[in-house]
């Protein structure tokens, strides 16, 4: 990268889905074909259109996300990825990432998926167990995941993160260790995997109506379970939700944890650039509209005040195991930690939730493991 190019990273939105999980508060719905086709081109035409202000920029990483955006051709992968390529300029090693639904996988598409140099795919399988996976409204099997798992490999692809949640309805300790070892005794197993426990969110099914859930107990019980069998299996856990084999830590996220610059294409997507936040309508009519006409679709464009850089620098940065640089804070805010939070920091590191460290001659501040379940409490 040369002094005049700055890093970004690019999201694309896919708001489609088969059918709608219990759980989920995601910008998505189900469509039919010619919505989807439609709702390319308009896609197609935000990229081409947004691209003028970028040319300063280096393309890092890219994250194709949803929504399932498996659900669309291989063909419209192909069109997104060629265009993106056309309009920016994307360094050698770009991470480009895809959200992949285990219903939706064929081994055509995963062929197409590689010819549009997609190179990193990340499948939702949420529990390995058939009726836990019913009671979330997931439209797969476990087998259907298995079978999908070895399509992907058998195309080609080796950096495969896997979606795992935890205290979802029916599900026992035993059964999520059963999920664990399913996952990382696969072959070849994959490099990364994210954890999440279910959250119930309002405006969705399970808020008015969620069948049996584990009891806080059990749930902590599977929340130790995960870093104990992951840690033991050869995974680093490298932010509070997600673990990785030695060099496959996801770059893209790590982008959104430290700040970093990176522009939202597609309906609701979000951005962050040079500190100001926007994001896309979520009006799908609206963003069509405004994409084939070039109205601009940007919402909430907010300025960030230095107060605000600063908190987004802390509560981002300690979801990571490595915590927040304190020369780094310094470099950007002009004053310390502790000048900005008098106290507090010391506060949390008495009571056993926070950690200063020295590496490389350099102090860190990180969450312990008794500050990560309390974490959000913390952040506040």
């Amino acid at each position: 990268m040369s002094a005049t190019e700055k890093p970004l990273s690019i999201y694309v939105h896919i708001p489609f889905c088969v059918r709608k999980c219990l759980y989920c508060d995601f910008l998505s719905a189900p469509a039919g074909r010619e919505k989807q086709k439609d709702y390319v081109k308009a896609l197609l035409q935000e990229i081409k259109e947004e691209s003028r202000q970028y040319k300063q920029y280096l393309v890092n990483t890219i994250f194709i996300g949803g929504g399932t955006p498996s659900l669309l051709l291989g063909e419209e992968i192909l069109q997104i990825m060629e265009t993106l390529r056309e309009c920016y300029r994307l360094d050698a090693s770009c991470e480009i990432s895809m959200e992949v639904n285990p219903g939706t996988v064929t081994e055509e598409k995963a062929l197409c998926w590689k010819k549009a140099g997609i190179n990193r795919i990340s499948m939702g399988l949420q529990s390995a167990i058939d009726k836990e996976l019913q009671a979330l409204g997931r439209i797969h099997s476990s087998a259907d995941f298995f079978e999908s798992y070895e399509k992907l490999v058998k195309s080609g692809f080796n950096n495969i993160n896997i979606d795992l949640m935890s205290a979802i309805p029916y599900q026992t300790i035993d059964s999520y260790q059963q999920t664990l070892k399913k996952v990382t005794e696969l072959i070849p197993s994959p490099v990364h995997l994210s954890a999440y426990s279910l959250i119930i969110e309002e405006n969705t099914p399970f808020y008015h109506n969620c069948p049996s859930l584990p009891d806080e107990d059990a749930e902590r019980e599977m929340y130790k379970i995960t870093d104990d069998i992951l840690n033991g299996c050869g995974y680093e856990r490298y932010e509070i939700s997600n673990y990785a084999k030695p060099g496959y830590e996801c770059r893209h996220n790590q982008v959104y944890w430290k700040r970093g610059d990176y522009v939202g294409f597609g309906l609701g997507s979000a951005s962050l650039v040079e500190n100001v936040r926007f994001h896309n309508c979520t009006d799908m009519e609206r963003y069509m509209k405004g994409c084939e006409s070039g109205v601009s679709v940007k919402e909430d464009i907010q300025n960030l005040t230095i107060e605000e850089q600063m908190e987004e620098f802390m509560f981002l940065g300690l979801r990571m195991m490595q915590g927040i640089s304190c020369l780094e804070f310094l470099d950007c805010f002009g004053k310390s930690v502790d000048e900005v939070y008098p106290g507090i920091v010391d506060k949390f590191v008495n009571m056993g939730l926070l950690v200063r460290t020295c590496r490389k001659e350099e102090e860190w501040i990180a969450l312990t493991k008794q500050g990560i379940d309390v974490s959000n409490q913390i952040m506040a």
